[in-house]
């Protein structure tokens, strides 16, 4: 039985964490800060829009030394189609112990030169 004591697994408060990121060609292997999530909250899952293909690019998101913690690079092809994200090993996370930085980082090729993609964070707290 679940323990729904706990608000981060039952009843807590859902906060989303906005980044709108302007693409102007950020190269291959560039880190784009998404936020900082005080102590004591849990991933509960992401979201990204881009009004272009990001075609070949990849984006992963994460945490410095571990840049794929919430979701594995991919690629992200369709536009104006929110895509959700969150790898299993993240949302099943204890609260963050500290103040924590979540990252964004390219692979593979540059962004396109232009367009915007929007990269939402939820994170549950009790």
């Amino acid at each position: 039985m679940p323990d729904f004591k706990s608000g981060n697994a039952f009843g807590g408060r859902l906060r989303r964490y906005r980044t709108v990121i302007a693409l102007a060609s950020q190269a291959a292997g560039s880190t784009i800060a998404l936020g900082t999530i005080p102590a004591g909250e849990v991933f509960a899952f992401g979201m990204l829009t881009s009004t272009v293909t990001l075609a070949t690019a990849t984006v992963a998101v994460g945490v410095t030394g571990t840049t794929d913690k919430h979701r594995t690079a991919a690629t992200f092809t369709t536009p104006d189609a929110p895509t959700v994200f969150g790898n299993a090993a993240a949302v099943g996370d204890d609260a963050t112990a500290a103040t924590t930085d979540v990252i964004l980082t390219t692979g593979v090729a540059a962004l396109p030169a232009s367009g915007t993609l929007v990269a939402d964070l939820y994170f549950t707290n009790a």
